[in-house]
């Protein structure tokens, strides 16, 4: 147990130092060589737990989706909070989260960009990640619904706002450096209640 322990901690200690590199030399730049440098390993001890520098760029993608979508359903469960307060912690969770991998997030448009100058899509490689994430978001939105809290609109422009809102949090943090996202909280807390039924 405690060598499968040990391991994990490496490999998230590994993520923590690739991500600076990243940051630092970009995606395209940044190797193999760089990243066992600054994490004081071999570069054979890296391949121990990475293929190579796309494995430890998508680990550290997965990471994060799959960390916060186990944090989503947890709040979407607890069925003894009302259903709109439940959405309101469902987008205070994914802001949370966005502000503490804003790192990742620089990394990730640096990468988009790279790809979009190849001719490949970026948006279909977005929208694969964020897939569960959107649906997360609807779901809770149906049950708001049904339960006559939220207004009857059409789940999926309900969805673009909030998904919306969420990517210009994105782009604040990763573009233009700012480290706190109070004002784009306050909008989004102002969406859910204007999504109210009392607010109709």
């Amino acid at each position: 147990m405690a060598i499968i322990v040990e391991h994990e901690k490496r490999k998230r200690e590994i993520l923590d130092k690739a991500l600076d590199v990243f940051v630092e030399e970009g995606y395209e730049d940044a190797t193999f060589q760089k990243i066992s440098d600054r994490c004081g390993i071999t570069r054979t001890t890296l391949y121990l737990y990475f293929k190579n520098k796309r494995e430890i760029f998508l680990w550290s993608i997965k990471q994060l989706t799959e960390g916060l979508e186990q944090a989503l359903h947890g709040i979407i469960a607890d069925t003894g909070v009302q259903v709109d307060e439940r959405l309101r912690r469902m987008l205070n969770k994914i802001l949370d989260s966005c502000v503490e991998n804003q790192k990742l997030f620089t990394v990730i448009l640096t990468y988009l960009l790279q790809i979009q100058k190849t001719g490949k899509d970026p948006d279909s490689r977005v929208r694969r990640r964020i897939v569960r994430l959107r649906h997360l978001l609807s779901t809770i939105y149906i049950q708001g619904m049904q339960e006559g809290i939220f207004r009857k609109l059409p789940v999926k422009d309900v969805n673009e706002i909030l998904y919306g809102l969420i990517e210009s949090v994105i782009f604040r943090l990763a573009i233009l450096s700012r480290s706190k996202v109070d004002d784009i909280r306050s909008a989004i807390m102002l969406t859910v209640d204007a999504l109210l039924v009392h607010q109709a």
